[in-house]
C-alpha cells in the first residue's frame, strides 16, 4: 500500500483531525513504519497457535444480564436539548 499526501489527508478527514500541511510529511513516514511494521507480523509461522482469549488465566466473571429500574423516555426527554416529544435530536456527525 502506498502512503501518500492524500491519503493522509483523508485518514484525517475520516478522523475529524485538521492536520497542519507541515506535519504531513511526518503523518506520512509515521504510517508507512507502521504498515512495514505490519507486514513483519505476516511473516511468522502461526500454525498451531491457538487465539489469545485472555493475557492472564484468570477467566473474566460476568455479571448476570438483567433488567433493572430504567428512565421512562418522557422523564428522559424533559432534560434533552432538543426532541420530537419521541426521540432524542442530535446534530448529524456523519457527512458522506
Amino acid at each position: 500500500m502506498t502512503v501518500d499526501d492524500e491519503l493522509v489527508l483523508r485518514l484525517a478527514d475520516l478522523s475529524k483531525l485538521a492536520i497542519p500541511p507541515e506535519r504531513i510529511e511526518k503523518l506520512r513516514g509515521d504510517l508507512e513504519n507502521i504498515l512495514v511494521m505490519v507486514e513483519k507480523l505476516n511473516e511468522l509461522d502461526l500454525d498451531g497457535v491457538e487465539p489469545l482469549r485472555y493475557v492472564t488465566d484468570v477467566e473474566q466473571r460476568l455479571r448476570a444480564d438483567t433488567t433493572g429500574p430504567h428512565l421512562h423516555r418522557a422523564t428522559a426527554l424533559e432534560n434533552a436539548p432538543d426532541g420530537d416529544g419521541e426521540f432524542f435530536r442530535v446534530p448529524r456527525v456523519i457527512n458522506h
